[in-house]
């Protein structure tokens, strides 16, 4: 499943908000299976606090290919995997745990598209610091009109979005791995032009200010190999 997916993971619900981080996401709520979309802003948790939870990740690129529909359709959605999947998955998920779910998502990926390799690869582009959207059509030799195309059905949305997304992520990585973190030495190294670009960006993704975050301890989510500093 490799070239599908990013990681699985499991946990309990901690409430609060789930911020942008590029990825789709099957996810066991504890009492259903749903497909959560990729993400242009915050949005609050509906899982009640405590509930165990888990679920499976998609790479950047990969969900519309391994969900069998664009992308774009699911961009700041939330919606039952019956809807995408065949029902009688919930059943077998609900009794197997992940194991069961992680069984499923094979089967599933056996008849799955292939990634796109060049919306794949300027993902992966995006995550530099010094990435720059304009360029990336010409590095991988198609029109700029291709590339929001085929961003929109691999990613859920364009370029330039996804580039904002990861760039907050990269913010997110820096910071926890930062003792006293100076943000406006985080803004510079994590691809912002000063701290204001920074403090709006993070006010516009997250509702939260860059100081707010860093103080609650907010950790980066998604596909680590984006936001990691290069």
């Amino acid at each position: 499943m490799a070239a599908h997916v990013a990681c699985l993971w499991a946990s309990r619900a901690k409430g609060g908000r789930v911020l942008p981080d590029g990825c789709a996401d099957v996810v066991w709520t504890g009492s259903g299976l749903v497909v959560a979309g990729p993400a242009t802003a915050a949005a609050s948790a509906s899982v009640p606090v405590g509930t165990p939870v888990f679920g499976v990740r998609f790479r950047l690129g990969a969900a519309g290919p391994a969900l069998g529909l664009p992308a774009e359709e699911l961009t700041d959605r939330s919606v039952p995997l019956a809807a995408v999947w065949d029902a009688e998955i919930e059943e077998r998920v609900a009794a197997g745990g992940l194991p069961e779910l992680v069984q499923q998502v094979r089967r599933r990926l056996r008849a799955a598209e292939r990634v796109d390799p060049l919306a794949r690869a300027a993902a992966l582009g995006l995550a530099r610091p010094d990435a720059r959207v304009a360029e990336l059509g010409d590095r991988l030799g198609i029109s700029e009109r291709q590339l929001r195309r085929r961003f929109a059905d691999a990613v859920g949305y364009g370029p330039k979005t996804l580039a904002r997304v990861l760039r907050f992520q990269r913010f997110l990585s820096l910071a926890a791995a930062t003792p006293a973190p100076d943000l406006a030495g985080l803004a510079f190294a994590a691809g912002y032009a000063d701290q204001a670009h920074l403090t709006r960006e993070c006010v516009r993704l997250s509702g939260r200010t860059p100081a707010a975050l860093v103080a609650a301890g907010i950790t980066p989510a998604g596909e680590r190999l984006t936001h990691k500093e290069t």
